[in-house]
């Protein structure tokens, strides 16, 4: 449990950067088409991680993959650096900021789903609890404030899919580290989605307005991206996921200190309720007989987590990233669905 805790810190940083997009980005769309803010975010977000890949001391590139990983940052490029933002901001645009807040819960709910029948990331039963204290909470919210209309609700619930998918593949790509895999999806995506927008339509918007799509980038979608990355890499897309969905809450807190909306009851219980499910996750356990096969992999890791018992330069309790090989194991022991525990059971 101590060893997960700051993972279950860096996820919900990771959902508070994220958060307070959906209300800056509001005003930035009345200046900027959806085309246009979401190329200069993710372009901001490639900007924002480009320190980290250079601290790193080495570059991995795409095409130099295994075609498996090098599909998956496909993948995730085209689902959550594309398609993702842009059905976003083409929500934002019909709807106000509280509303989309509150669908951006629907991420949960398809990251979770599509975890548990697809791509091997076990959900307990108090997990799935927590889960539906979560949702639960986005019901009060949606009580209270009523509907964002069905055109918004349903591109806003295309992204949550969109980031669902590349939640999970992000999450499983191996040999490349976080820091690396959105600096390619910010500048491949972030430039794709910025060249269209412009062929569409001039961009109108000051510099000031630019600047501020891309420091909006750096913050929110660059360290934020890194972040739950990282997070889910250790506790699985799922659980992050789950810490994630705090996203929508800050967004709408600071809707309230910045834009002066009401602090109402519902708000208030939807955010006892959120507590709650976090803490019922953070205590969850899970725990069986599994086999890890023999594999040579490149992955962020540390050696005191009982799978990287190997002697180099690294300290026991350092999180470091080089080529390592595992041997054959078989036990049983607490563990989350990180890349070493991607198992199907019963």
């Amino acid at each position: 449990m101590k060893k997960q805790f700051p993972v279950f810190l860096i996820a919900l940083l990771s959902a508070l950067l994220f958060g307070a997009a959906t209300p800056i980005s509001k005003s930035l769309l009345t200046h900027l088409s959806s085309f246009q803010l979401a190329g200069l975010l993710y372009i901001g977000a490639a900007l924002g991680v480009i320190f980290l890949v250079i601290r790193e001391g080495k570059f991995t590139l795409p095409w130099r993959m295994d075609r498996k990983n090098a599909f998956r940052l496909i993948g995730a490029v085209f689902f959550g650096g594309m398609l993702g933002p842009l059905a976003l901001l083409a929500g934002l645009r019909l709807a106000q900021a509280s509303s989309v807040s509150m669908w951006l819960n629907l991420e949960m709910v398809a990251t979770a789903i599509l975890g548990h029948f697809i791509f091997k990331d076990h959900l307990t039963r108090t997990g799935w609890l927590a889960a539906g204290g979560i949702l639960l909470s986005a019901i009060v919210l949606t009580s209270g404030e009523g509907s964002a209309g069905f055109l918004a609700g349903l591109l806003v619930t295309i992204a949550c899919i969109c980031w669902g998918i590349d939640n999970h593949l992000t999450a499983l790509i191996d040999g490349i580290t976080p820091a690396q895999s959105t600096l390619w999806k910010g500048l491949i995506a972030g430039t794709t989605n910025l060249l269209i927008g412009i062929s569409i339509a001039p961009l109108t918007g000051s510099i000031g307005i630019v600047i501020g799509g891309l420091v909006l980038g750096v913050f929110a979608y660059g360290f934020s991206i890194v972040l739950y990355i990282t997070s889910a890499q250790h506790l699985g897309a799922t659980r992050s996921q789950l810490i994630f969905s705090s996203a929508p809450f800050w967004g709408i807190l600071l809707s309230i200190l910045i834009l002066g909306d009401r602090f109402t009851w519902q708000l208030a219980l939807a955010i006892f309720l959120f507590i709650a499910s976090m803490l019922l996750l953070m205590r969850e356990q899970h725990q069986h007989t599994h086999v890890h096969e023999t594999i040579l992999h490149d992955h962020s890791h540390r050696h005191d987590d009982g799978h990287h018992d190997h002697h180099d330069e690294g300290a026991p309790g350092v999180w470091h990233t080089h080529a390592h090989q595992h041997k054959f194991l078989k036990h049983a022991h607490p563990h989350m669905p990180d890349l070493h525990h991607r198992h199907t059971h019963s």
